[in-house]
């Protein structure tokens, strides 16, 4: 996937593969300008076009290649199948409707694409809506769900508007849901609250999730698999005790050198050498390789890919060959 500006091409994400299982938790982490936020806004086919482009690779979805479908067919998919919570909730809410009627809405045009046939009348209709609007805040334990039906999205809290997002994302029963740094603008206590949440609702509604985040102690709480991304590619993705215990790439040691461990025995954190990388530039030697402790002749003449190290642990490294 490219984007296409004045100042070149930018190689936004090269060869990635990732699959996603029923009822799993995927976190997908890396530095900012990695292409996690492109990853998911190319899977629910959200990306401007242009400036960006795809330019190889699918998107299968239960069979069907969503990269495949025009404009009109992919919105049968996006909300009722695949659904995505944004970064800032104040941003992604109308600031001049309610709460309720915005949940309304998405309820609505669920039921819209479902075609469903019913001899109620339109009062009833609205009536049972409305039920499953206030029926979505206490899913996601929002108190008083009548009261915050009735108010406008800046009269919340952040931690509120996430929940609100999350349950009109979850209102149109979607069988995978991307949450792209769902957390980013809330506090630690509202934060491990939303997160905790996430996890016990995928269950409850039978959904998957794919949790793109740049906070490697975050994806630590929920996620049942980590796939840690660089430059636009996966380096390695492991179940989450096996990564945090034996990380394999040099990239995802790094990452964890940078998280404060609350001990007094390092008086400083170890950052991660050099610069990231620029995205403009074609890159056929391994892309870590300017910033890499361990790097070696054969990183610098081609690309390492994926691989199995250990059971269902993949590295993207000359190291373990």
């Amino acid at each position: 996937m490219n984007y296409e500006s004045s100042q070149g091409t930018v190689h936004a994400i090269d060869s990635v593969s990732i699959a996603i299982q029923p009822r799993n938790l995927i976190a997908v982490v890396g530095e900012s300008g990695c292409g996690k936020s492109t990853l998911g806004l190319a899977i629910i086919g959200l990306l401007p076009v242009p400036p960006a482009k795809q330019v190889s690779g699918n998107v299968v979805y239960k069979g069907v290649n969503l990269s495949n479908l025009n404009r009109e067919q992919m919105r049968r998919y996006r909300g009722t199948e695949v659904a995505m919570i944004f970064q800032e909730p104040i941003t992604s809410l109308n600031p001049v409707y309610k709460i309720g009627t915005q949940i309304e809405e998405a309820i609505a045009i669920r039921d819209s694409r479902e075609k469903e046939k019913s001899s109620n009348s339109q009062q009833d209709k609205a009536r049972e809506r409305r039920e499953e609007v206030l029926g979505s805040l206490k899913m996601v334990r929002i108190p008083d769900s009548e009261s915050v039906a009735n108010r406008y999205p800046f009269e919340l809290s952040g931690g509120m508007r996430q929940r609100v997002m999350i349950a009109m994302a979850l209102a149109q029963k979607p069988s995978l849901l991307i949450a792209d740094e769902p957390t980013t603008a809330l506090d630690v206590t509202t934060q491990a609250e939303v997160l905790k949440l996430m996890r016990n609702l995928m269950n409850e509604v039978d959904t998957s999730i794919l949790l793109i985040t740049h906070d490697l102690a975050v994806a630590s709480q929920v996620a049942d698999r980590v796939a840690v991304m660089y430059g636009g590619q996966i380096v390695e993705e492991a179940e989450v005790n096996e990564l945090f215990k034996k990380p394999l790439h040099p990239y995802t040691n790094g990452l964890l050198s940078c998280i404060p461990t609350g001990s007094k025995k390092e008086a400083r954190l170890k950052p991660i050498q050099g610069n990231v990388l620029d995205l403009r530039e074609t890159y056929t030697c391994c892309k870590f390789a300017p910033r890499c402790p361990y790097v070696m002749e054969k990183c610098w003449k081609a690309k390492p890919h994926l691989q199995t190290s250990r059971t269902e642990h993949e590295v993207a490294c000359y190291l373990y060959e």
